[in-house]
């Protein structure tokens, strides 16, 4: 008989597959931008999905036209506030953080996220930025952003989560004297993006605890003779003789989710302003009534209901148009089954 080929079970691409080490998503990377300075990026939690009626904009599609049903996440975004200004130098040895320059009025839930500074001489730390500027010794310009969870009755906590959001456009000091203008007040989803916008979606996914190869990796189930003794979904082989380790590439069991993922191109279909106008019969599923701002994704967004999700401009856009869709109808039926 001839050899089956087929490709390997499972990606390696994201290995190692472990637990994410903060709820909170980091960005590594953030796109191009050209124009007067402004945030990059928004955040807030995922609440659940529903369908909406919608009129196909895209060119060439075979119902350009026609009415569609389109899957969508609804996303709560209150205000979120800028708490500090940080700025990175570089050397040998990467970027570093300079120093920080902090606001004057602090929300009062933030001190249960962090150590709030005392004592702290601003006058300083902003003289010594500016030196810093005039030598040419800054790389970045980021702003410590918070949101504001106790505002929303979904999401059971009062703790706001703490996140780096860069500063982009102009110059450093154009950028610098962007964020000190910001410090301490709030800014919105509608100030940073547009409705019928590609953005980024990074967000933590489910996590499913340990799991086993057949589950993990999508390894197939042993056949026949080989399943018994009670090694059915157990992987059928740990490598070859040489080297004498087993490698890393071998599907084996382990942590399954709850992974820091990021989805490219999703389109921002909607924000709105009214609540009312989302919620489904009886609210949604483990999550309640939107009573905040919202935003409509197009299709499903990493995580469980209640998960943060940060919101990025696209890095790939490609061909993609920028168009306001045409929404005629919005699911208000029960989620309870």
């Amino acid at each position: 008989m001839p050899t089956i080929h087929r490709p390997r079970m499972g990606s390696l691409a994201y290995s190692p597959r472990k637990r994410a080490k903060s709820p909170v998503p980091k960005y590594h990377a953030w796109p191009a931008y050209q124009g007067e300075p402004a945030l990059q990026g928004f955040a807030g939690y995922k609440v659940g999905m529903t369908h909406i009626i919608m009129v196909d904009d895209h060119a060439h599609s075979p119902n350009e036209g026609k009415d569609i049903m389109v899957p969508v996440t609804v996303i709560e975004v209150p205000d979120m506030r800028v708490a500090a200004i940080r700025v990175y130098r570089h050397d040998t040895y990467g970027n570093h953080v300079l120093t920080e320059i902090w606001a004057d009025n602090f929300d009062k839930e933030l001190g249960r996220r962090l150590n709030l500074p005392k004592n702290y001489k601003r006058d300083e730390a902003e003289k010594k930025i500016r030196e810093a500027l005039d030598a040419d010794k800054i790389v970045d310009i980021f702003a410590l952003t918070y949101t504001r969870p106790s505002v929303l009755t979904g999401v059971p906590k009062k703790v706001p989560d703490l996140m780096e959001t860069r500063i982009d456009g102009g110059s450093m000091t154009e950028r610098f004297e962007y964020g000190l203008t910001m410090l301490g007040k709030d800014f919105d989803i509608q100030s940073l993006f547009k409705v019928g916008q590609y953005t980024d979606i990074t967000a933590i996914t489910k996590g499913k605890g340990t799991q086993g190869p057949v589950k993990r990796w999508g390894v197939h189930l042993r056949k026949r003779k080989h399943s018994r003794g009670g090694k059915e979904r157990h992987v059928g082989t740990l490598g070859p003789w040489t080297p004498h380790h087993v490698r890393w590439q071998v599907p084996m069991m382990g942590q399954m989710g709850y992974h820091q993922r990021t989805e490219f191109n999703k389109r921002l279909l909607k924000i709105g302003e009214d609540g009312a106008e989302i919620t489904p019969e009886g609210g949604f599923i483990n999550y309640g009534e939107v009573r905040a701002r919202y935003v409509l994704i197009k299709g499903s967004v990493p995580g469980p209901s209640k998960r943060l999700v940060r919101i990025r401009h696209s890095m790939r856009q490609g061909e993609h148009k920028i168009r306001e869709p045409t929404i005629g109808f919005v699911s208000l039926e029960s989620k309870q089954g």
